[in-house]
C-alpha cells in the first residue's frame, strides 16, 4: 500500500492511517491512496477503520496544491468530494477514530462516515473555510447540512466556528468521545459490534437513507466544477 495511508488487515476489519506530515494534508496522491484502501476493503469484505496520527486527523486540503492555481484547487476539491461520496456509499460500516485535530475537510471525513469517535484534549474540529478566506463549496455546505444539527450547521459552515471535542460530539461531527489511549480499542470494538450487522441489508439501507442526499451531492460536484470556487 501507499506510504500516504497504510493499510492493516486483521480479524475482518481494515486499519486505514493517514500520515502524510504533520497535519495530514489531503492531497490528490493521499485521495488516490484512500480510494486504493477503500477498494482493497471492499475486497476484503472488511469494516473500515480511518484514523491518523496522535494528535490529528487531518487539517485539512493540501494549502500547497489550492494556492498553485484555481483549477488545481478545484480539481482537488472534486477528488475530496467524490471520495466523501464513496465513503458514504461504501459497502461496509465506516468508523473514524480521530485522533485529535479534524479541521476542513478532516472535519468532512467525519462527516462521511458511518461513526465517528474522538478523544478528550485541546483539539479542534470544525470547518475553517471562511476563516482563511474561503468561501463555501457547494459539497460541503450540502454535507454539513446533512450530518450537523441546524443551529451548528449555521455556526460551521456561516461562521466557521471551530469546536472542542465535547462542542463537536454535540454539534454532529462525533458520536462518542473516549480517552486518547482508549481510542482505538474503543474503536475494535465498535467494529466488532458492527460485525453483528447483515452487511446486505446495511449497504441497502444506507443507500435509501442517503439517496436524496447522494443526488444533490452529485448537482453539487458538478457546480463546484465551474471556477471559480
Amino acid at each position: 500500500m501507499s506510504d500516504l495511508i497504510s493499510y492493516q488487515f486483521e480479524d475482518g476489519i481494515a486499519t486505514l492511517t493517514l500520515c502524510n506530515g504533520k497535519v495530514n494534508a489531503i492531497s490528490p496522491d493521499v485521495i488516490a491512496a484512500f480510494n486504493v484502501a477503500l477498494d482493497r476493503a471492499a475486497q476484503d469484505k472488511a469494516i473500515v477503520i480511518v484514523t491518523g496520527q496522535p494528535g490529528i486527523l487531518s487539517g485539512g486540503y493540501d494549502l500547497k496544491v489550492m494556492t498553485s492555481g484555481p483549477q488545481n484547487a478545484v480539481n482537488l476539491v472534486a477528488a475530496g468530494s467524490t471520495l466523501a461520496r464513496r465513503m458514504l456509499t461504501h459497502p461496509f460500516p465506516i468508523i473514524v477514530a480521530c485522533p485529535g485535530h479534524a479541521v476542513a475537510k478532516g472535519a468532512f471525513i467525519l462527516l462521511s462516515a458511518d461513526y465517528r469517535i474522538g478523544v478528550e484534549g485541546p483539539f479542534s474540529i470544525g470547518l475553517n473555510e471562511v476563516q482563511i478566506g474561503m468561501t463555501m463549496h457547494h459539497v460541503g455546505i450540502e454535507l454539513a447540512r446533512d450530518r450537523l444539527g441546524k443551529a451548528a450547521f449555521q455556526r460551521s459552515v456561516i461562521n466557521g466556528e471551530m469546536f472542542d471535542p465535547q462542542g463537536a460530539m454535540n454539534a454532529g461531527f462525533l458520536d462518542k468521545l473516549v480517552p486518547a489511549e482508549q481510542l482505538l480499542a474503543t474503536a475494535q470494538a465498535v467494529a466488532q459490534q458492527m460485525k453483528k450487522i447483515n452487511m446486505s441489508a446495511h449497504k441497502n439501507t444506507k443507500l435509501k437513507v442517503r439517496k436524496a442526499l447522494l443526488e444533490t451531492l452529485d448537482q453539487a460536484i458538478e457546480l463546484d466544477k465551474q471556477l471559480p470556487l
